[in-house]
């Protein structure tokens, strides 16, 4: 193969997350966002060390695998990545790459592990409690849109108004928001001149609780006081499932393409919701770290539960637990009935405040949070764990952080991982250090996207 080089295959297999395996004349290449079975033509972009990779171009047969789209936008929405597929199609897709990864690393240890396989979501579609869209144009000079960006481009933007991973009030309020703005020729802003008004429309809903909370984010750069009021009154006019609880503006000056507040002013309500797991109760604000899957959340944390077991002994809750990278205190808050203590820590100091805040509302008296880095934390704090629990960001955990944990000896730790590479990654330093996996099970947290959760048990070879 070389660069250049415009060839046709057929996908053999998609390796995580999202690598089309082509067999062609020429070899094997990657090619990203290829469906397994589908024959399409690719360019080579790169060619090194006997590895190709290339660009999906066009799909020249589908796979027998597919099923008729729900979504018109899939496959020019950058959003999902297997929702041709029948849901169970997916599943094993991802079961698979998950236990190859896994298998990768863990046959370096002597006992076998046990690998339960994929829990699916119970809900494949309609179950994201959150959506971020961004204000842009499909096409240069384009009319308004209001979505998420097309597949592989960082400018264009697709109005994902029939989108399927979101509930028909998701939808609604999507359509609202880009037909009030464009009617009255609001500008959005340009990520290349960094010109412009509108940015994002942040919108989040209690699955358990149906109250929906709505951020339009934008610059400073244009007045727009009237606007505001009349997007505020068009959001409350619509007919919705839910109910809107709070409807905020955000300003954001930053250059950087991501959602975060310089300031922030209440339009309407309040400035967060409640939503419900496991029979705690949770108040999330704008941007709370919070599982985007409500009800697939919930088969997370009833598995890492059954993981944990019981802490215990001749009934009496005598152990301490760790739940580091904690968020907004989820994990700390199902663990606080079966541990004599529980210390979550997490950078995010917003988070920590809602953790506290959560614990004292569910009237949980022993969960203590702590805010800062994990790595740095670690040293001040003078209660050694029984237990660890670790839900790093998807870049897994800091190396020297990893020491530290290690270094506790802790004879069990329950690792939660949303990107299994770097699980695999964090799991040979484990193995090198005197612990082994004895089981480990993939949670589909996010039908249609290429995303995955894996939880492992880790045991301390004694």
């Amino acid at each position: 193969m070389k660069k250049g080089e415009i060839l046709e295959g057929r996908v053999e297999r998609v390796e995580f997350p999202n690598k089309g395996i082509v067999i062609c004349s020429g070899g094997e290449c990657v090619v990203k966002n290829a469906l397994p079975g589908q024959k399409v033509t690719f360019m080579v972009q790169k060619v090194r060390k006997g590895k190709a990779e290339g660009r999906l171009l066009e799909v020249l047969e589908k796979s027998s695998l597919e099923t008729e789209n729900l979504c018109p936008h899939f496959g020019i929405c950058g959003g999902c990545t297997y929702l041709s597929l029948p849901y169970e199609e997916q599943l094993r897709i991802k079961e698979k790459q998950v236990k190859k990864l896994l298998d990768g690393v863990l046959k370096k240890q002597e006992k076998e592990y046990v690998y339960e396989g994929i829990k699916a979501s119970p809900r494949p579609y309609g179950y994201r409690n959150k959506m971020e869209f961004s204000f842009g144009d499909e096409v240069k000079d384009g009319p308004l849109a209001l979505g998420m960006h097309k597949r592989g481009s960082f400018y264009d933007i697709v109005t994902v108004k029939d989108c399927q991973i979101v509930d028909e009030d998701y939808r609604k309020i999507l359509v609202c928001a880009r037909e009030y703005f464009a009617n009255g020729k609001v500008s959005f802003f340009h990520r290349l001149r960094h010109e412009g008004y509108l940015r994002h429309l942040l919108v989040r809903k209690g699955a358990k609780t149906g109250e929906i909370l709505i951020a339009l984010v934008t610059t400073t750069q244009e007045e727009h006081s009237s606007e505001l009021e009349g997007f505020r009154d068009a959001l409350l006019n619509l007919e919705l499932e839910g109910k809107i609880v709070g409807i905020l503006h955000t300003e954001n000056d930053s250059n950087a393409d991501v959602v975060k507040s310089d300031r922030t002013t209440i339009l309407y309500g309040q400035d967060f919701f409640y939503e419900e797991l496991l029979g705690l109760k949770f108040k999330v604000s704008e941007f709370s770290f919070f599982q985007t899957n409500t009800y697939g959340a919930e088969v997370l944390y009833q598995t890492t539960r059954e993981y944990i077991g019981d802490l215990s002994q001749e009934g009496e809750k005598d152990k301490t637990v760790y739940d580091l990278y904690s968020g907004t205190g989820t994990i700390a808050q199902m663990m606080a009935d079966v541990a004599k203590k529980v210390i979550g820590v997490e950078i995010v100091e917003e988070a920590v405040e809602a953790a506290k805040r959560n614990a004292a509302m569910n009237g949980l008296d022993n969960c203590q949070f702590i805010a800062g880095d994990v790595l740095k934390v670690l040293d001040e704090i003078e209660e050694k764990p029984d237990f660890i629990i670790l839900d790093p960001p998807r870049d897994g955990v800091h190396p020297k952080a990893l020491k530290k944990i290690i270094g506790y000896g802790v004879d069990r730790l329950v690792y939660i991982s949303c990107k299994p590479t770097s699980l695999v990654r964090d799991l040979e330093v484990f193995l090198e250090n005197g612990y082994e996996v004895v089981g480990a099970v993939a949670v589909d947290q996010f039908p249609g996207t290429a995303n995955i959760e894996t939880i492992c048990c880790l045991s301390r070879i004694k």
